[in-house]
């Protein structure tokens, strides 16, 4: 997918296509779906939170709440459909690695039955460096954002 937005033509990433492209499962994948993708540019993702996601057992009984670090790393799940959509798969494999947040700040809390947008764009890349704007909303209402420094690492097979 190239330019794509569901809202603009009804192509998106499901489950499947993102289990392609980045190494992460369950019950650490902590996205749904890409609803907007331009490869190395931007990435619109969204992730629905459910009363029965495993971290809500202790965070905490009886008042669940999504935990920051986690709304953070769905924004780099998001950032690494990004940076590695297109890859065609013949040369070494690829995986992102968190190497910093800043400017990270917290605005409501994230809640059973909330969806998040999340919303990734490209601020700086060199050489499998990439520095990221990350922003994550629950209908219009600002949950979370943050730059996200993250590395490319190859990997063995």
């Amino acid at each position: 997918m190239t330019d794509a937005s569901a809202a603009e033509g009804g192509d998106y990433l499901d489950i499947g296509a993102i289990q392609q492209i980045i190494p992460h499962r369950y019950p650490f994948l902590l996205i749904d779906r890409i609803i907007e993708l331009v490869p190395g540019e931007r990435a619109v993702g969204l992730k629905n939170v459910s009363a029965d996601e495993p971290f809500f057992e202790g965070h905490f009984p009886g008042h669940p709440v999504m935990p920051g670090v986690l709304i953070v790393e769905a924004m780099a799940q998001t950032a690494a459909v990004m940076m590695l959509a297109g890859e065609n798969g013949s040369g070494p494999r690829r995986i992102p690695l968190f190497a910093g947040m800043e400017k990270v700040k917290f605005r409501c809390p994230v809640v059973p039955g909330d969806q998040l947008r999340l919303e990734l764009s490209m601020l700086q890349q060199r050489a499998g460096t990439c520095r990221l704007a990350g922003r994550a909303l629950v209908g219009e209402d600002l949950a979370a954002q943050a730059q996200i420094l993250a590395v490319i690492r190859e990997v063995e097979e």
